[in-house]
Parts: structure tokens; C-alpha cells; sequence
């Protein structure tokens, strides 16, 4: 029989350490081992109580929880789940929390708190039953992506490759492994469509830090019938699904509010399918660490209609819930590190 999974609460607010114990105490498959108040209590509590895995509150007296992390991951790495505010402020904040190696992160609301955190228990249970199986080695020390000697590519070769569009999808640890990729590849790409299973306002954030650090041109998109172009990276909103449809010769980003897919929007799932469906052969599709199976249908969908589909590895994965579901339904051509990934879009667009 497995053994529950052992939580410590470290939040300075006694409201929500008292609201979170309450909703992890509701599983049966969790046990609250504790709760902490700043991360000097936390630290002594880590010691005696040996939990499986932390929440964590970003603003706290004495220490913030970013210091926090960041000593934590260095001297002691464990699964942390963040608490952040669903604002700019909030997600930039998780987004750096992410980088130093958290596995995940739920926001709490500013309004109605109680009634908004209880609505939404099941889903926090689950990121903390997710995140005591979480690889956090994948997180704290990952390499860095493998790339060919540096080469200068045209825009005659890009014209003449198979590839017309990278469609990549990931939820848990994803927003690190979808930076290591982009990293990896030069300016001059097909267009790469990305659906992270990501809320509104962190979408935005996500976008323009990408943007900042690797040589493509990311944004969120946030229109329906945005032109899909070369050396652009498309990621899709946090509040709704991201689908392709053909225009002129090209294709366009089409924008959908409609019902959660698989528990998500955005939905990998909706985004493959979309495609598949208007791309078909001429795509790659990548699937990247995330809990559960969404994407995993429509990945075999995209395979099943002549594009080439890779899945990252468990040894890399945060999480190999989606990477590996689709592996089992055979829709995947490759199963390769993220490390191994940017070199091997690389290959498949440019024959080298």
C-alpha cells in the first residue's frame, strides 16, 4: 500500500494555512504534517517532520518565500508547490519561483478567499499529489540544450523544408522545459504553436519573459485571425483555446471560449486536433512534461496523419503524465530528452 503524502503549509496568513489544511486534510491520500508561519519555523519544522512536499507563500515577513526557495533548492532539493496571487505582480513572481525549481503553483484569490480556494480544492489536491511523485532533479539540474555547431540558416532553406509548423504542449514543469527548447533553436523557424496549461494573466508574463530570452519572437495570442509566421512563437492564452486554421496559403490563430477540454483551457488536446486537421504532415508535434493525459488522443491523431510526433522522456520529465500516456497510445515516433530536443526539430526542419 502506498503511504500518504506528507504536507508542511508554510504561509504567513493564519486564514490560509488554516483553509489549505482543511482542504489537503480532505483527501485521504494526503496528510498535513504541519504548518509553518515563516521560513525560519519551516526550516526546523522540514527537519523533524520530514514532509514530502511544501507550500509555499511568495510574501512573507522575515524571509520571502522566492529567498526561501532559492536556499531550499540549493541546500535541500524538494517538491514545493507556490501560492501566488492571480496578478502581473503575482505571475512574475511564480514564473522566477518555476526557474529556481518549483514544481507547481496554485493562486489564491484576492476576493471571497474561503469560498473561492474551497471550490477549487480537488484541483490543489491533486498538484500536491502530483507534485510528491515530481522528478525535482529534472527541475535542479537539468543540462542545458544540446545544439549543433552554430549554423547560419536561410530563408530559401526554411521555404524548402517538409516542416510548416511546430506544435508543442505541456502542463506540469512545462514552462521551463518549453524555454530549454526554444533556447535551442535559431530565430529562423516555422511557427511554433504552444498550448501550456497556464492561467490568464500568467500567460502574458510567460510570453514576454520567453520573449526576452530566446532568439524567436514570442507572444500570447490574444486575436483570432493572427497570420501564423516564420520565426514566431505562439503561445496560447490562459483563458482559452488555441487552435490553427488555414488562410491564403498560410494558416491563422483562431481563439475558442468554449468548455474546459480535459479539465483544461487551454487545451493540448484542442490544439492538436486543430493541426492536424488544417496541417497534418507538414507539422511536428512535441509533447512536454504535464500532469494527466491531455494532448494525449490528438497527438496519436497527428501521427496517425502523417506529422512527426516526439515525446520527451521520463528520466527529463517533471511529471511524465502526458509524454507518457501518449507514448502508450502510440502516438509517438521518439522519445528523447529535453536536451535532446531542439537538435532533433533542427534535423527534422532543416535535414542537418
Amino acid at each position: 500500500m502506498s503511504k500518504n503524502c506528507r504536507v508542511l503549509i508554510i504561509d504567513d496568513s493564519k486564514l490560509i494555512r488554516e483553509l489549505l489544511r482543511q482542504i489537503l486534510s480532505s483527501d485521504p491520500a494526503i496528510d498535513v504534517v504541519g504548518t509553518a508561519e515563516d521560513p525560519y519555523d519551516a526550516r526546523e519544522k522540514i527537519k523533524n517532520l520530514k514532509p514530502d512536499v511544501l507550500t509555499l507563500d511568495i510574501e512573507m515577513p522575515k524571509m520571502d518565500g522566492i529567498t526561501f526557495l532559492g536556499n531550499l533548492m540549493r541546500l535541500r532539493p524538494m517538491p514545493v508547490v507556490m501560492i501566488s496571487t492571480l496578478t502581473q505582480k503575482g505571475a512574475d513572481v511564480t514564473l522566477h519561483a518555476l526557474e529556481l525549481g518549483a514544481v507547481d503553483y496554485f493562486a489564491k484569490p484576492t476576493n471571497h478567499v474561503s469560498d473561492m480556494m474551497k471550490s477549487y480544492g480537488s484541483v490543489i489536491n491533486n498538484k500536491i499529489k502530483a507534485a510528491a511523485q515530481a522528478n525535482v532533479t529534472a527541475l535542479t539540474n537539468h543540462p542545458s540544450p544540446l545544439q549543433s555547431e552554430p549554423r547560419e540558416y536561410t530563408m530559401m532553406q526554411l521555404a524548402k523544408s517538409p516542416v510548416k509548423m511546430i506544435t508543442i504542449g505541456a502542463s506540469t514543469g512545462g514552462t521551463e522545459a518549453i524555454k530549454d527548447v526554444l533556447l535551442g533553436l535559431p530565430a529562423l523557424m516555422p511557427p511554433i504553436v504552444i498550448a501550456q496549461h497556464i492561467p490568464p494573466v500568467f500567460s502574458a508574463s510567460y510570453a514576454a519573459r520567453l520573449d526576452q530570452t530566446v532568439d524567436l519572437s514570442v507572444k500570447e495570442v490574444t486575436k483570432t485571425g493572427e497570420p501564423l509566421q516564420n520565426g514566431r512563437v505562439y503561445i496560447a492564452p490562459g483563458d482559452r483555446h488555441l487552435m490553427v486554421k488555414p488562410k491564403d496559403k498560410g494558416w491563422t490563430t483562431l481563439l475558442n471560449n468554449g468548455e474546459e477540454v480535459n479539465r483544461h483551457k487551454p487545451s493540448v488536446d484542442v490544439l492538436f486536433e486543430s493541426v492536424s486537421k488544417h496541417v497534418g504532415k507538414k507539422a511536428v508535434g512535441v509533447m512536454l512534461t504535464g500532469m494527466g493525459a491531455d494532448g494525449a488522443v490528438h497527438m496519436k491523431t497527428l501521427n496517425d496523419n502523417g506529422a512527426y510526433t516526439i515525446a520527451q522522456d521520463q528520466q527529463s520529465s517533471v511529471v511524465w503524465g502526458m509524454p507518457g500516456a501518449a507514448h502508450e497510445l502510440g502516438g509517438v515516433d521518439e522519445l528523447i530528452s529535453l536536451s535532446k530536443i531542439p537538435q532533433r526539430l533542427l534535423q527534422l526542419v532543416y535535414g542537418n
